[in-house]
């Protein structure tokens, strides 16, 4: 059964993934980076028999999440694909689904991240990627690998097709209250776990704190610094590496945005953001 990790790209995923990592699978809670791949990114090509063509990912979801049903066992999976039904075929089967965790971020601090990662020349090209509302991110150009297909749609299409699901338990965290109230956002995160797998151990709290201080963001930062994080992704300009573990914190779309920029953002996510409490 699946636990779905998902979000729209650099919201946090990784961060939620790391923390979990640390809590489940390894010693004390301490964080280690090898164990990482415990939860792995879907779709990809080890969950398929056969080999998926441009443009076919969806006919490849059921079966492949069949085959981990049929293993009996929780599984976490990663993933930014929208929650959507694709030429009759659903992204996520609720028969094999035990629950979802969905990370939200300030789509005024996404925009600097999504610049960063993909590599774009300027905000309004950030911009224009989060609205595409048929935005399709695929692996092939570096690893030649369609098995790694999102459909990520639009930033809001990613995720209100999540949260307004009502086909299994889901649990949405804000990535801004895993900064500025880490204890109790991750402590929500294992009691929701563990209802999921009706484990009734009570919270491990000398786990909960190894976890959430070698899981900070400083912390995997300077895991990706010593070359041990090889999730990276290239320039399709230079082949140079994107760092990964960015701005976190620091990002602050007040520093980082003009003010065209914000009155843009501002107005076009008005509703999301009074939503999730990012303006009143």
């Amino acid at each position: 059964m699946i636990i779905w990790i998902a979000s729209y790209p650099k919201s946090g995923n990784t961060w939620v993934r790391s923390f979990l990592t640390a809590y489940y699978f390894c010693e004390k809670g301490v964080f280690d980076i090898n164990k990482l791949n415990l939860i792995e990114d879907y779709p990809n090509k080890q969950f398929f028999k056969d080999t998926v063509k441009q443009g076919e990912i969806h006919k490849h979801w059921e079966s492949s999440q069949k085959n981990i049903y049929e293993k009996k066992e929780a599984k976490f999976l990663k993933t930014h694909n929208s929650l959507i039904t694709a030429f009759g075929n659903d992204f996520a089967i609720p028969k094999y689904t035990l629950g979802a965790i969905y990370i939200i971020r300030d789509p005024r601090n996404v925009i600097t991240s999504v610049k960063n990662h993909n590599d774009l020349e300027s905000y309004d090209e950030a911009l224009k990627f989060m609205q595409d509302e048929n935005k399709v991110l695929e692996d092939y150009p570096h690893l030649k690998n369609y098995a790694k297909t999102n459909i990520v749609n639009s930033w809001r299409i990613n995720y209100q097709s999540w949260i307004k699901s009502r086909s299994f338990p889901k649990l949405i965290i804000r990535y801004e209250d895993m900064i500025n109230k880490p204890l109790e956002t991750f402590r929500e995160l294992i009691v929701f776990v563990n209802s999921l797998v009706r484990l009734n151990d009570k919270i491990n709290q000398k786990k909960l704190t190894n976890a959430v201080d070698s899981t900070d963001f400083k912390s995997l930062q300077n895991i990706e610094n010593q070359g041990k994080f090889g999730e990276n992704v290239f320039s399709l300009k230079d082949n140079r590496k994107i760092k990964f573990f960015y701005q976190g914190p620091e990002n602050d779309w007040k520093k980082n945005l003009d003010e065209n920029m914000i009155n843009k953002m501002n107005e076009y996510y008005h509703k999301d953001l009074k939503f999730f409490k990012y303006e009143t």
